[in-house]
């Protein structure tokens, strides 16, 4: 018989703000391949990441576990062995599960040591992939400077570029990431170049490269299947190929948002992000001009590419029968409160869109809809595993199943998001002199109030989204919140109190234990016997075999 469950198409784009789709009301980015699977699905309108950076959040998407639950809070922070991933949780409903493109991932070289998991076998190489099967894998940023290259690993698209005839051993570098000044490389490292189109044929640049794998990929699978599809766009270098480069101009660039009051007695670790060179580039009108066009421009060609999947899926007959997922690890402050970036926890950042197509009957009920509940990145993996036919194991999982929301009911939902942000690697944490176990940041935000706790004896930051959408006004600042933070904290309490590492047991475990060492004759703490059932003390009683004792 043939298998019902749909494959699943994950798709993430790197720092893709919420509101830069036009299906989120951006005045000027037309982004028709975006809205049409809104149209077929549900866009979810307050999902939030589990930390705005890439490596922190891309490991609660893979796990569906908070940061401090899988511990892998910063990029290059290893994923520790033995930290059961959406690959993990997938095949064991068997449904295979792969990855084309970035993860970010970092293994845990040495706990694979310690348990002697080679890295080129299956095991290991799982281990090393975030449990994904990697169909390729490429983190994108293939920098080099005078101690060698960022990434250590081989790039996949440099070679293919160099298939493709670009000379030289980093033709990324050199074409993808690069315009031309004359005769002379402008890189797409300097804002200044942002403007000028990178020196590279448009279908060689690495969004069509890599929907170019993807559908390699769809091509020669058997079902059923999921397939992790990672655009390192429109994260930074902010270049893009012609046409793309001049779609958009000064006259689309929004006015930041930001205001005065934020830059008056700020919370000192804000201050300190406010004051970083991301933040000082972005707080100038010029580099906002030149960088908001281009980050434009690489959202408007990933809509257009995502339109190539679309289109292929239709062609091949398969768009009935694939469950379709975008979202984004995180989003982009592009100047907005005197930030650059992400790193912290207003909308801009910590917010991310979420859009899923369900292909089966029940989901038609709410194709073309929203759904404003509160959701969290964490929520992806128990959606693919109750969608894969799996029982979600939720001892371990820490988000919540996403289908009755796809399929028009309306469940018992979480009251609260949480995000938590480690910055104790960052220039900020020196500056400020904080500790590393200290400098932590947790947002609890309720779907009106959002707090942020700073570890290390820093106040917390208040703001009321309702009053004040924009969150300008930290309330910390200004009269009374007491009762309002007291809230808060208390849910920052009970979000603490969770049980987040008991996860080799389930709860179905722990009952079926209950009393099953006394059917296995451990008795103690017994009177006469009479207490309990008498097939316990079967094998207690009876003559004995011989007497041993002389009394």
């Amino acid at each position: 018989m043939a298998d019902s469950r749909p494959n699943i198409l994950f798709i993430m784009y790197d720092q893709l703000r919420f509101d830069y789709l036009s299906c989120a009301g951006h005045p000027h980015l037309h982004t028709p391949n975006f809205d049409r699977v809104a149209e077929m699905g549900v866009r979810f309108t307050n999902a939030y990441v589990q930390s705005p950076v890439c490596g922190a959040s891309r490991m609660s998407f893979y796990t569906g576990r908070y940061a401090s639950s899988h511990g892998a809070q910063w990029n290059g922070f290893p994923l520790r062995v033995g930290e059961q991933t959406l690959g993990d949780h997938l095949r064991k409903t068997g449904m295979d599960c792969w990855l084309i493109g970035k993860t970010h991932m970092k293994a845990d070289a040495e706990g694979m040591a310690r348990l002697g998991l080679a890295s080129d076998s299956e095991i290991g190489a799982r281990q090393a992939e975030c449990g994904f099967d990697a169909w390729v894998r490429d983190d994108g940023l293939w920098a080099e400077g005078p101690d060698g290259f960022y990434d250590d690993k081989r790039s996949p698209y440099n070679e293919y570029l160099k298939s493709k005839g670009y000379p030289g051993h980093n033709p990324w570098a050199d074409f993808a990431n690069a315009s031309l000044d004359g005769e002379d490389k402008a890189t797409g490292w300097m804002f200044q170049n942002a403007d000028k189109p990178a020196n590279i044929r448009e279908e060689d640049s690495e969004t069509p490269w890599l929907t170019s794998e993807a559908i390699k990929f769809i091509d020669q699978a058997t079902g059923p299947w999921c397939a992790h599809v990672s655009f390192i766009k429109p994260h930074w270098p902010y270049i893009v190929p012609a046409p793309y480069h001049n779609m958009f101009g000064q006259d689309h660039v929004p006015t930041a948002k930001r205001h005065a009051v934020e830059r008056e007695n700020p919370q000192p670790i804000y201050d300190a992000y406010m004051q970083n060179k991301i933040a000082t580039a972005f707080q100038q009108d010029d580099v906002r001009h030149k960088v908001i066009p281009a980050y434009m421009g690489l959202i408007k060609q990933c809509d257009d590419q995502l339109g190539r999947l679309l289109t292929h899926l239709e062609e091949t007959g398969q768009i009935d029968n694939t469950m379709i997922v975008l979202t984004s690890d995180h989003g982009d402050y592009l100047g907005d409160h005197w930030l650059g970036e992400k790193d912290l926890f207003h909308e801009q950042s910590v917010k991310v869109p979420m859009i899923i197509y369900d292909p089966r009957a029940a989901a038609n009920v709410t194709r073309g809809q929203t759904c404003d509940a509160l959701v969290e990145a964490i929520d992806l993996v128990p959606t693919f595993v109750e969608t894969a036919g799996g029982k979600i194991p939720d001892h371990i999982l820490e988000g919540r199943s996403l289908l009755p929301w796809l399929h028009g009911q309306k469940p018992d939902w979480r009251d609260f998001v949480v995000s938590e942000f480690d910055y104790s690697a960052t220039p900020q944490a020196v500056k400020l002199g904080v500790e590393p176990r200290d400098a932590r940041l947790f947002m609890i935000f309720d779907g009106r109030y959002k707090l942020i706790h700073a570890e290390g004896g820093f106040r917390p930051i208040l703001f009321d989204l309702e009053a004040d959408p924009d969150e300008f006004h930290d309330l910390v600042k200004g009269p009374d919140h007491t009762e309002q933070l007291a809230h808060l904290y208390e849910l920052l309490a009970q979000w603490g109190r969770r049980m987040s590492q008991r996860v080799t047991k389930s709860e179905d475990d722990i009952k079926a234990m209950r009393g099953r060492s006394m059917r296995r004759g451990v008795l103690p703490f017994l009177m006469d016997g009479t207490e309990v059932p008498k097939e316990l003390t079967a094998k207690y009683r009876g003559p004995s075999a011989k007497k041993y004792t002389d009394e």
